[in-house]
């Protein structure tokens, strides 16, 4: 499975919710590309033990987030559906002397047979 990481701001910092018995998450949101007219509000999730790592962290905080990209199908009612959720397993506070002011890269790590976004040609209107 391809890893990723992503720098942001911390914006919302959500409760830990069980979903059952045996499983937890909790969601929280980054703000990249903050110096861009159009800055990028990325919800990301944790899961089980790993809810606890967002304690340490307040809103405002500079962060790196080491993340796995996972998607799953469902049959329900309406039909087949596909769901995407970015699973955080690794929060770090980001180097203080990093970014300076510089815009915060929100790249993913390069690994085989992914497409990098500098890869793809964005020629939508928005």
């Amino acid at each position: 499975m391809a890893s990723f990481e992503i720098v942001g701001n911390l914006k919302v910092k959500g409760e830990t919710t069980a979903v059952s018995e045996k499983f937890s998450k909790r969601e929280f949101v980054l703000i990249t590309e903050m110096s861009s007219q159009y800055p990028q509000y990325i919800s990301l999730q944790l899961t089980q033990e790993k809810c606890a790592l967002l304690d340490n962290f307040q809103i405002g905080d500079e962060m790196k987030v080491s993340f796995n990209l996972r998607g799953r199908e469902w049959n329900g009612p309406q039909g087949l559906r596909y769901f995407n959720s970015l699973e955080a397993w690794r929060l770090e506070k980001a180097t203080a002397g990093a970014t300076n002011g510089a815009p915060v890269s929100s790249a993913p790590i390069a690994t085989p047979g992914v497409v990098s976004n500098a890869e793809i040609v964005d020629d939508l209107p928005f």
